[in-house]
């Protein structure tokens, strides 16, 4: 009998629903409840870009095969439960929207329309807005006079018309309008009695749209978009890997639809004939409300004079030894330092890139870039390091989703600029958050390091959380050091016996390996009647090997406490799991960071790195994981956990304030 799995799919929509929450707490702030309903439409926009296209893959092959999906906890109902799911949460967002967040605005005094006709006091206003600006960006297409289909642009919004002729009301005509997506989704009106008013793009469009077709009525205006398929197979990539990612951004655009969500007003027979003119199967569409893409909320106008609708602003706090010295990097050879982000200032992060950038002792920079800030400092300073003279290596993971066309245009920046760039390794992704600095001292050489759980983003670094660490610890570095070269050979790790990492811990060498002796000795000291305890803070729990072992630790008696964001696959509240504790947190700040904590009979190792317990990390990513070895920094690490295990739904604020605290 296989180990017990919840499915990843369903375990990922239990987080996003979580997001959800978010927006009818009553004790978040206002526009942070919006932000948060953006966020969990963006979520659940993309996971019909990339998840659904597998689910109704892998419910095609158990038609035939129904013990196809078992390694994945994936049965013949799976389709219809997520279906089932979505929709359920699909409800309680237009609930949490109309029947909370809208009246809370106006109990501030601001009225979006919603589902409203736009007043009459407002129309010359928006009149004026439509023939003026919106006008120009335009494309009605006529569905049947053309020989060639429409094609609908991915995730992008779009109105079909109904209309019917003033010389034959007996015959009715379609017509495909954009939403253009380069202007304002929300747009601010003039204000009425002291109410501020804020309306729809959209609405907008369809309150003139009768403009656009003189000699015609329009009878209706449904709101359409279409979903396609964005998982691409950026696996199987052969020399020219810049080349072939830039093809693939193209067709990723192109992908076979995944979803049609269209208003629920919509006539039967308008919704079949739009799903024959767009090629989209039946199970592929999706009830809808009269709004799409309502990830734009993020992008909702706060009209002047509206307070406390954000979260209060919170100063970063300084890390007091890095904040005392003017020469990070000599601090670094003094002593290790931890950042725990966005907690304490990113600065220093930046400071570590951009003072090796002009230290005319520092010969050699490598490190490896995953997801890069749009106006990334940090790939600013590798450029102005190249251009002083120093051998710059760069890894820039170009199959990181989504992010690959802003990871191309900086890798051509920092080639330019003669930085030595290495592309992604064929059938693997380098996931992978490190940075060595070599110094010549002409004596002797130095080596500074950075590890972190998250990208080397400053964009990401003020929302995240995420630790990094700063060492010259000489056996780590040096691990480091033998892992750029492996990254460099474009080889697979099959030809690199002779990396044998004691420190550090590397998917594709020794991760798995050593997470697993870990767990292995937790159990011999239970069994030995020792204390033992497992703590991990993860993002992903899927991995099928490594739940098994949690099970196994659990079963033999060991205490674990789990903290997972997003997805987790082991079942709680089963024999097997009977010792293990399961937490999720969300809240102001998205949790990242990734955490291991074994007690070793009270002599504790800390780990901290990029890896999730998900197959695609273990088995087909470069991860790296790193000791703590300070004691003072492990304290810290070990804190910051207890606090959230302590109390969930307060652990930012607690952690706020321990951070400040920090000697």
């Amino acid at each position: 009998m296989g180990v017990p799995l919840n499915n990843r799919d369903l375990s990922w929509l239990s987080f996003n629903y979580r997001v959800l929450l978010m927006a009818a707490d009553q004790q978040v702030p206002l526009y942070e409840r919006i932000k948060f309903l953006s966020i969990f439409s963006s979520n659940l926009d993309e996971f019909f870009r990339v998840r659904m296209p597998a689910i109704l893959t892998i419910n095609k092959v158990l038609e035939n095969d129904p013990a196809a999906g078992e390694n994945e906890s994936i049965s013949s109902d799976t389709l219809q439960q997520v279906l089932q799911e979505i929709n359920r949460q699909q409800q309680e967002y237009g609930k949490i929207f109309s029947g909370s967040v809208i009246p809370d605005l106006l109990s501030r005094g601001v009225q979006l329309y919603y589902n409203q006709p736009i007043q009459v006091p407002h129309l010359a206003f928006t009149k004026n807005y439509f023939l003026s600006t919106i006008l120009a960006y335009l494309q009605p297409v006529w569905l049947g006079r053309k020989q060639e289909k429409l094609f609908l642009e991915n995730n992008q919004l779009y109105l079909a018309v109904t209309l019917i002729p003033e010389h034959n009301t007996n015959i009715q005509e379609y017509v495909i309008v954009n939403i253009p997506s380069v202007l304002p989704r929300f747009q601010q009106l003039p204000a009425l009695e002291g109410i501020h008013y804020i309306a729809f793009l959209d609405d907008i469009i369809r309150t003139h749209i009768g403009y656009l077709f003189p000699g015609y009525s329009v009878e209706n205006c449904h709101s359409i978009k279409l979903t396609r398929n964005a998982e691409m197979d950026m696996d199987e990539m052969k020399v020219d890997i810049l080349e072939e990612v830039e093809t693939l951004i193209r067709k990723r655009e192109l992908g076979v639809p995944t979803r049609f969500l269209y208003d629920a007003a919509i006539s039967r027979p308008l919704l079949h004939f739009l799903a024959q003119q767009f090629d989209v199967q039946e199970d592929e569409l999706v009830l809808g409300g009269r709004y799409h893409n309502l990830k734009d909320l993020a992008s909702l106008p706060a009209p002047a004079g509206l307070t406390q609708v954000d979260y209060p602003k919170v100063i970063p706090a300084e890390n007091k030894a890095a904040a005392a010295t003017d020469r990070l990097l000599d601090l670094v050879l003094q002593q290790d330092l931890l950042l725990h982000l966005p907690y304490q200032r990113y600065d220093y992060v930046l400071r570590f890139f951009s003072e090796a950038a002009v230290d005319p002792d520092v010969a050699e920079i490598y490190v490896t870039l995953y997801r890069i800030a749009s106006g990334s400092q940090i790939a600013q300073a590798l450029i102005s390091a190249a251009k002083n003279g120093k051998k710059v290596t760069v890894f820039v993971e170009l199959k990181a989703r989504f992010d690959e066309a802003n990871n191309i245009r900086w890798a051509k920046k920092m080639k330019d600029a003669g930085v030595k760039l290495i592309y992604s390794i064929p059938g693997m992704k380098v996931h992978a958050k490190t940075a060595l600095v070599k110094r010549n001292r002409g004596y002797q050489w130095d080596y500074c390091g950075l590890i972190a759980t998250g990208n080397f983003n400053e964009s990401t670094a003020r929302f995240y959380t995420d630790h990094v660490l700063f060492t010259s610890h000489k056996d780590i570095t040096r691990e480091m050091e033998l892992l750029f070269l492996y990254l460099q050979s474009r080889e697979q790790p099959i030809a690199y016996d002779f990396l044998q990492f004691q420190h550090l811990l590397v998917a594709q060498f020794n991760m798995t390996a050593r997470f697993t002796k870990l767990i292995d000795r937790e159990i011999v000291h239970v069994k030995e009647g020792k204390p033992a305890r497992i703590t991990i803070k993860l993002n992903n729990l899927q991995e099928r090997g490594m739940i098994n072992k949690l099970y196994e630790a659990s079963l033999a008696g060991v205490q674990i406490d789990l903290i997972v964001r997003s997805i987790n696959c082991l079942v709680p509240d089963i024999p097997e799991s009977a010792n293990i504790r399961i937490i999720r947190i969300v809240d102001r700040y998205l949790e990242h960071a990734r955490v291991f904590i074994f007690h070793n009979n009270q002599q504790e190792e800390v780990y901290m790195g990029s890896a999730d317990w998900m197959n695609r990390n273990l088995h087909r990513r470069i991860e790296v994981c790193v000791p703590v070895y300070d004691p003072a920094l492990q304290q810290q690490l070990k804190d910051i956990i207890q606090l959230q295990l302590k109390d969930p739904a307060n652990a930012q604020t607690a952690i706020q304030s321990y951070v400040q605290n920090i000697v």
